[in-house]
């Protein structure tokens, strides 16, 4: 024989929220809750009628349960920065002279900020943290171009055209030896 359904405390809350439920989720939850206190079925029979495994109704019925009736969209859900080291607005703070000097012509250099993250954390962080906090903020770092912008590249061709290469240049050498000699 199978062990009677607990939960009956929520059993009320369960009813109500069958009617209330804005999503197949609560719907779902508040169905595993009843139907085993209100109809008797097994854990196996609550599963075929909500059209959810086994293992999952057991866990919609704990979940209900453990949080005294309140279905699992209303309770807080894992995500954002857990190991965060300042707040976005504590962030936007710290790098606010950084950015101003950057915008009067400097430049953004990365080990400043790097040292004073050291000194506002009062520890060591890794390099990458400080390119990510700027990463963040919308900030990238920029590596050179491979050629000046204002490059006359036509004259930078004729140059190369008629240069001497350094092949050339050690064959005159050698000639202007052998002539000497």
């Amino acid at each position: 024989m199978a062990r009677q359904a607990s939960g009956s405390e929520v059993l009320e809350r369960a009813k109500r929220l069958v009617v209330e439920a804005k999503t197949m989720d609560e719907l779902r939850q508040a169905q595993a809750v009843l139907l085993p206190l209100e109809f008797g079925l097994t854990l196996a029979q609550t599963a075929r009628a909500i059209g959810v495994s086994v293992g999952w109704t057991c866990q919609l019925r704990r979940r209900f349960v453990l949080a005294g009736g309140m279905p699992d969209a209303d309770r807080a859900r894992p995500g954002g920065r857990r190991r965060e080291n300042m707040t976005r607005e504590e962030e936007v703070a710290f790098l606010a002279p950084f950015f101003e000097k950057a915008r009067m012509g400097g430049i953004l250099v990365v080990g400043e900020i790097k040292h004073a993250l050291d000194k506002r954390l009062g520890r060591k962080v890794a390099l990458a943290s400080a390119y990510n906090l700027l990463h963040r903020h919308g900030w990238r770092k920029l590596a050179p171009d491979k050629r000046h912008p204002q490059a006359d590249v036509a004259a930078q061709e004729a140059w190369k055209k008629n240069s001497p290469t350094s092949s050339s240049k050690s064959i005159e050498r050698g000639r202007a030896k052998g002539r000497s000699a």
